[in-house]
C-alpha cells in the first residue's frame, strides 16, 4: 500500500528526504512507514494492530494484565488479520512475564517490547533466545546505555506528553538529551505528544529511526474503543489531559496522564486505601504496586469498552487536541507522512 499517494509528486524532493530518514526504522521493523502504534491496553488489540500494520506501519498488541492465555489468543487472532509484522508489548512487572515471553516465541512474534523497567534478570536473554528482535523504553541516558549492553535492540524515549503511564520529563527534552549519544548505534523511536508530521519529521531529522503514537490512534475507525471514548478525545483539548497526583510519598505511584473526570478522585481515595494497607502491614510493596496497576486496567475498561467516561479512566495524550474526526487508520497515516514530506521540502 503505497502511503505517499498525494497532490504532492511521490518523488519529490519531501517523500524522498522522508523516505531515505525513515529506512533504517521501517528495515529494523519490517514496515512501510516507521511509525510504531502506543501500546494502550483495551485499544491496542486484534482491529486496531492489525489495521496500523496492513496501513504500512507497525501495530504493537498491549498484552498489559492479560494472561498467557488471553495473549495466546489475541496473538493468533491478529495474525489472522494480517501478514505483515507487528509486536507485543510486555509489563516488566507482570508476575507471568516468562509465560507471557513463552507464548511470544510459541507465535513467532518478530519484536517484543518491553515496558514498566529494567527487565528482571534473564527476561532479555530469553525473548532474544527465541529470535525476536527486542524493544525497551529508556527514560533516560544512563539507562539508555545500561540496555544497550544487556542486548536490546532499539529503544523507545518517551516524553511527559504521552497518555497512560508517564516519567516526568518532556519528549523534547528527553530527544535532546538522548538522541546525539546513541542514534548512531541503535534504533531509537521517539513517543509522547506527537500528533502531526511536522513533529515526526523534526525527531527523525535529530536522529530517531522512527516514532511512536498512540492518541493519534484512538478515533480510528478500525479502534474497537467505545463511542463515547473517541467523542471525549474529539471534544477535548491538551489542558484536558493531565497527570493524576501522588497522595502519599511512600507508596511510589507512576504518573497517569487522562482527561479530567471523576476518576481523578476516585484514584486518590484508592491510593489512601492502599497506603493504609501497607501501614498495616497487611501488603508487600510489590503487591501494592500491582493492586494499582489491576486498579487502572479496570478503570480504563470501563471506559474503553463501557464508555463510562466519567468513572472509567480516559487516558490520553497532550496531542489529543489534534484528534478531530474519526477516519480509517490508512487516512491518519497518509495525513502524517503528507505533513512530514512537506515540511522536509520546505527545508530542503
Amino acid at each position: 500500500m503505497n502511503l505517499q499517494t498525494s497532490p504532492m509528486p511521490a518523488d519529490s524532493i519531501g517523500h524522498q528526504r522522508l523516505r531515505d530518514l525513515m529506512k533504517r526504522g521501517c528495515d529494523f521493523l519490517g514496515c512501510e512507514v516507521a511509525v510504531m502504534g502506543g501500546a494502550m491496553s483495551w485499544v491496542s488489540e486484534r482491529n486496531l494492530v492489525s489495521a496500523i500494520s496492513n496501513a504500512g506501519g507497525f501495530g504493537v498488541i498491549a498484552c498489559g494484565a492479560m494472561t498467557p492465555e488471553l495473549l495466546d489468543t489475541e496473538i493468533a487472532e491478529t495474525r489472522a488479520r494480517t501478514d505483515r509484522p507487528f509486536g507485543v508489548n510486555l509489563i516488566t512487572m507482570h508476575p507471568q512475564l516468562f509465560d507471557l515471553i513463552n507464548i511470544c516465541a510459541k507465535h513467532n512474534v518478530s519484536h517484543v517490547v518491553l515496558a514498566g523497567g529494567l527487565p528482571p534478570g534473564g527476561a532479555i536473554e530469553r525473548i532474544k533466545g527465541h529470535g525476536a528482535k527486542l524493544i525497551a523504553f529508556a527514560p533516560a541516558l544512563s539507562l539508555a546505555k545500561k540496555l544497550m549492553r544487556s542486548g536490546v535492540d532499539a529503544i523507545v524515549i518517551e516524553g511527559m506528553e504521552a497518555g497512560g503511564h508517564i516519567g516526568p520529563v518532556s519528549t523534547s527534552v528527553l530527544a535532546q538529551e538522548i538522541l546525539p549519544h546513541i542514534c548512531n548505534d541503535i534504533p531509537v523511536f521517539v513517543a509522547g505528544g506527537i500528533g502531526r508530521g511536522e513533529a515526526i519529521a523534526g525527531y527523525l531529522e535529530m536522529g530517531a529511526a522512527g516514532v511512536q503514537l498512540g492518541t493519534r490512534f484512538v478515533c480510528a475507525t478500525e479502534c474497537i474503543a467505545h463511542p463515547n471514548f473517541k467523542r471525549a478525545f474529539i471534544r477535548a483539548s491538551a489542558r484536558d489531559a493531565v497527570p493524576s497526583v501522588q497522595i502519599d510519598p511512600r507508596l511510589p505511584v507512576i504518573p497517569v496522564r487522562a482527561l479530567k473526570n471523576k476518576e481523578t478522585e476516585r484514584f486518590a481515595a484508592k491510593q489512601r486505601e492502599i497506603a493504609a494497607q501497607l501501614d498495616g502491614k497487611e501488603l508487600e510493596m510489590a503487591e501494592a504496586q500491582l493492586q494499582i496497576e489491576h486498579y487502572w486496567a479496570g478503570a480504563l475498561r470501563r471506559a474503553v469498552i463501557d464508555g463510562d467516561v466519567e468513572t472509567g479512566s480516559v487516558m490520553a495524550g497532550q496531542s489529543v487536541g489534534m484528534v478531530t474526526k474519526e477516519e480509517p487508520v490508512v487516512d491518519i497515516l497518509h495525513t502524517l507522512m503528507e505533513e512530514a514530506a512537506s515540511a522536509l521540502e520546505a527545508r530542503a
